[in-house]
């Protein structure tokens, strides 16, 4: 049985005006969130400052993540229009920083890669000013795909390892570690200006030095940005709560994190791969200036 919510993981219901405006915009241009899909615990806090994480694709994943709230099954028909729906969004929003995500979609021969590049494109077209983050499945046996989004020439790219590899089998079983990490550094080393991300969750079984051990990893494969937030059951289906981490582990986490050289570290029971996206860009740029600076 899991454990009842701590007060430090409780979140106030979505009720402001712009979480309607933001919510009925999704809607009118047929557009999928994350935020929405996932049962993101920040919605009401990113919807009220007009931050969404779109999701592209369609609706359902042909993965069966455990810790996943996203629909499985026989996915959507791609809608070509879907690219141009985006970018007018975006700029109707006004968004300085946008995330694109996607469901997992093995039955395509790119793995849906195209679709992120013609995306991308779009919202240069429509929102030139906007920068952009894209959180892309694995692509896994997908050759070439990773080099087609590369080429679009994302800000951020992200890939989220989601847990420790002891426990992929039973947490993340279509997925496989070491591809994800050679992925991220495949991008560093196609496009060294792209800001890598990549993020766990904690709160599924994992041990300390595991998660120190992931970080190590992320560090090799030159990987920017590392975020570390609490795992929370969906549904009682899902993979359990091993435990609810203490907000004073999660700093130690960051410290070490810090510690190990990442530009950028988010550790935090609340923090998601996309919660905050914008500021932490800026900071980003801040933090690889002052690198760049220190090493003249």
């Amino acid at each position: 049985m899991t454990a009842k919510k701590p007060s430090w993981i409780r979140v106030k219901a979505p009720v402001s005006k712009e979480y309607q405006e933001t919510r009925d915009l999704m809607r009118r241009q047929k557009l999928n969130t994350v935020c929405e899909e996932a049962a993101c615990p920040n919605i009401g806090e990113c919807w009220a400052k007009k931050h969404a994480t779109v999701m592209i694709l369609g609706s359902v994943c042909t993965r069966s993540c455990r810790f996943c709230n996203i629909a499985t099954g026989r996915p959507d028909l791609l809608d070509p229009h879907e690219p141009e729906r985006v970018g007018v969004a975006i700029a109707e929003m006004g968004l300085h920083h946008v995330v694109v995500t996607s469901v997992d979609r093995d039955d395509l021969e790119d793995g849906g890669a195209t679709h992120f590049s013609q995306t991308i494109q779009a919202i240069r077209t429509n929102a030139p000013n906007t920068t952009i983050e894209v959180l892309t499945p694995d692509f896994l046996r997908k050759p070439g795909a990773i080099e087609i989004v590369v080429e679009a020439h994302p800000d951020v790219f992200n890939h989220n390892l989601e847990t420790v590899p002891r426990l992929y089998a039973e947490v993340r079983p279509g997925a496989r570690y070491f591809h994800s990490l050679r992925l991220l550094q495949t991008v560093k080393d196609l496009d060294p200006s792209i800001f890598t991300k990549s993020g766990i969750m904690v709160g599924l079984g994992e041990g300390r030095e595991e998660v120190y051990q992931v970080m190590d990893d992320l560090r090799v494969a030159s990987v920017d940005f590392m975020t570390i937030g609490q795992y929370l059951q969906p549904t009682p289906t899902h993979h359990i709560v091993d435990r609810f981490v203490h907000p004073d582990e999660f700093n130690e986490y960051a410290a070490m994190a810090r510690g190990k050289g990442f530009l950028m570290v988010s550790a935090s029971p609340l923090t998601r791969s996309s919660y905050h996206a914008g500021e932490d860009f800026m900071r980003l740029q801040e933090a690889r200036n002052e690198q760049l600076h220190r090493s003249a």
